[in-house]
């Protein structure tokens, strides 16, 4: 069903025009909440990922070049059409090509049953930037590992910019929230070494043969201001550093999960 909207605060567009991202995520009209795809190459790997378009959000007369993706939907999808002039004034419109499509949120994976599956996961404990949320998913789904989990003062891994950044990998891995007070102790319980980063003294190179023998591995990345809190490291099997230059004091979250991962990760590529 293609709509042409003239008029930028028609209530159609409010998901897309006038909802902030956490409103998107906590919307009261569908259970789990919606989140926004941009560009084709994301807007298919939701697609092929199991997401439920909602709506798409197109340029007007650009109908053909997004044939491809309206042709996997069901045949009474709604198409918003508008003007290059109005498409213009959503945040970010440059980055998004011409199309946007705004998608059910899916239910959260059953932790217990990733927990077992898994072999090798990263966790991301209160990471609040979304570009490095979007980084390290993408990362961990080109590098072997079996799923993410994060705490839940992290970013919304489906905010757009952590899906952009991701280039929508993010619906490529499995990942699920964990309570930040009781997440170590339940990774213990289900069999994983817990390994934290950090430059101390009583750390062990990251190519150490007995860390990257062990059986399975929770990866704990920290915040980009302050690393991961003391609790955490205590309460780590093994407290890994990355050689570096020592004039550089420390590398970005997301840049040092992408060598992490890399290496901890190896078992799974075999």
């Amino acid at each position: 069903m293609r709509i042409k909207v003239t008029d930028i605060n028609d209530s159609c567009l409010d998901l897309y025009y006038r909802k902030k991202e956490n409103q998107l995520f906590k919307h009261t009209e569908y259970e789990n909440g919606v989140f926004m795809a941009e560009s084709s190459l994301v807007i298919h790997r939701a697609l092929d990922a199991g997401y439920q378009p909602l709506s798409f959000l197109i340029v007007e007369n650009e109908y053909s070049n997004y044939q491809d993706v309206f042709d996997r939907c069901d045949s009474d999808i709604t198409i918003y059409k508008v003007s290059e002039e109005i498409f213009q004034q959503l945040k970010g419109f440059i980055l998004l090509k011409g199309i946007l499509g705004c998608f059910l949120r899916n239910q959260k994976e059953n932790l217990s049953q990733l927990l077992n599956q898994s072999k090798r996961i990263v966790v991301l404990e209160n990471l609040q930037n979304p570009t490095n949320v979007g980084a390290i998913f993408r990362n961990a789904a080109a590098l072997f590992c079996d799923a993410v989990l994060l705490t839940d003062d992290c970013a919304d891994p489906l905010y757009k910019r952590s899906i952009r950044v991701s280039m929508g990998n993010v619906f490529n891995i499995p990942w699920t929230y964990v309570n930040k007070k009781e997440y170590i102790q339940l990774l213990k319980e289900n069999g994983y070494k817990i390994v934290s980063f950090a430059l101390r003294d009583d750390s062990v190179d990251i190519e150490d043969e007995a860390l990257n023998q062990e059986e399975k591995l929770a990866i704990i990345m920290g915040s980009e201001g302050y690393g991961l809190e003391k609790e955490t490291i205590d309460q780590s099997d093994y407290v890994v550093k990355i050689a570096m230059n020592p004039e550089v004091d420390s590398l970005n979250v997301a840049s040092a999960s992408g060598i992490a991962l890399w290496q901890l990760c190896k078992k799974n590529r075999k």
